[in-house]
């Protein structure tokens, strides 16, 4: 098995950790909310014979610090640029599940000179729709519900969920262990907050108010790759056709009976897909300011 390091640094007084294998181009993989770098071990294996895989974990995630502070799309993005700049990384291939997704996207804006490429895997930031779970969890009685969810005396909770979601046939039983467990993963005041910051920064009770759509044809001198499960349910495959459908030149794979976790479900696939992408396409070379006209 390949090892999947995990490291510790310090960026701005904050303890952010990170995993990293393989040698070669760099991939930066980004991982989705509630979640950390650990979610991409399944794929590591095949990716890291050919790559340099660096994966954080994000702020308010994981092994990371979860100070009280800015969680937006773009307080992350330059996190992970600044995470770059400390191992001495000038650019990368970007990849990013869900919320990590919209931060792939974002880098891309905010610095386009450290972006080759971009991968976005069933991502936030492309349609209003998103599962009904995350959006009340922008409801105002949510930072009082949120404690005695996740608390010790409440860990049937989970079962009780998965039960409710199977019987009402809201998530395929995939999507349901991605929600109970990441609710699940909430189990102290600091992770609950970095939740419910980032979550508020990028949806309400209508669903997701942060959209790429305006921005989404400067992917014409960026190759874009787009992966999606078929059958997800947290965030609907139609926002990965409608953005493909947007972006001149981009590449659409869809995973038949895949969730929400396309990398998880068939992480061979998933591999092969994002190497074959890495080989046919040339990295762009953008400067800093290349938006600007």
């Amino acid at each position: 098995m390949t090892p999947f390091v995990a490291h510790e640094l310090s960026l701005h007084g904050q303890s952010v950790t990170y995993r990293t294998a393989g040698s070669g181009p760099v991939l930066l993989l980004l991982h989705g909310i509630t979640n950390s770098s650990e979610t991409w071990e399944p794929a590591v294996g095949p990716l890291a014979d050919r790559f340099r895989i660096i994966a954080p974990d994000l702020l308010g995630h994981g092994h990371s610090a979860t100070p009280r502070g800015d969680y937006s799309l773009g307080a992350h993005a330059s996190g992970v640029r600044d995470l770059l700049s400390a191992l001495d990384v000038d650019r990368a291939t970007v990849v990013g599940h869900s919320l990590g997704g919209g931060i792939a996207m974002q880098f891309a804006y905010q610095f386009p000179e450290r972006c080759e490429r971009l991968v976005l895997v069933s991502s936030g930031g492309l349609g209003r729709e998103v599962h009904l779970l995350l959006r009340a969890a922008a409801l105002p009685g949510a930072d009082w519900v949120l404690p005695l969810l996740t608390s010790r005396g409440a860990r049937g909770l989970g079962n009780g969920i998965k039960a409710t979601l199977r019987l009402g046939r809201i998530a395929p039983s995939a999507d349901v262990e991605v929600l109970t467990s990441g609710f699940g993963s909430l189990d102290n005041a600091g992770s609950r907050s970095a939740f419910l910051h980032t979550v508020r920064s990028v949806i309400d009770t209508h669903g997701q108010r942060v959209s790429a759509q305006d921005r989404l044809h400067l992917a014409a001198v960026l190759p874009t790759l787009i992966v999606w499960g078929e059958q997800d349910s947290i965030i609907p495959a139609d926002h990965g056709r409608a953005a493909h459908d947007a972006m001149p030149g981009s590449r659409l794979e869809l995973f038949p009976g895949a969730g929400h976790m396309p990398h998880h479900q068939d992480p061979e696939r998933f591999a092969a897909v994002l190497a074959d992408f890495c080989s046919t396409t040339e990295a762009a070379t953008l400067t800093a300011d290349h938006w600007r006209p």
